[in-house]
């Protein structure tokens, strides 16, 4: 049985901080997708929720991962990472045996 991936309390902290600044309420998409440097990359960004979504949810924010996605992100985790290289959204993905330099592409 696939676990879902986790989300840590600074990703949904940093949605929050987006929706207040916005007034709007986003929710972050975490996909994968073919294609970088290693053979996937994931594709993160915020989206409104669709059908079939898995719908990870903390007071009123919410991380989506579509069907397809979820095979490749089980057990990842979901973070905010704000580091002097810039503030980004993270996947740290077990399932990939190796990733590349810029973090968003990998292998299995």
């Amino acid at each position: 049985m696939l676990m879902p991936p986790k989300v840590t309390d600074r990703a949904f902290a940093r949605l929050a901080e987006i929706a207040a600044a916005t007034g709007a309420e986003p929710a972050l998409r975490v996909a994968v997708a073919g294609g970088g440097c290693s053979g996937f990359q994931y594709d993160i960004r915020l989206d409104t929720p669709a059908e079939g979504d898995l719908v990870l949810e903390r007071d009123g924010r919410k991380v989506l991962v579509d069907a397809v996605s979820l095979p490749f992100l089980a057990d990842a985790v979901i973070d905010f990472t704000d580091e002097l290289i810039g503030a980004r959204f993270t996947v740290t993905n077990p399932n990939a045996s190796s990733s590349c330099g810029c973090g968003t592409s990998f292998s299995i």
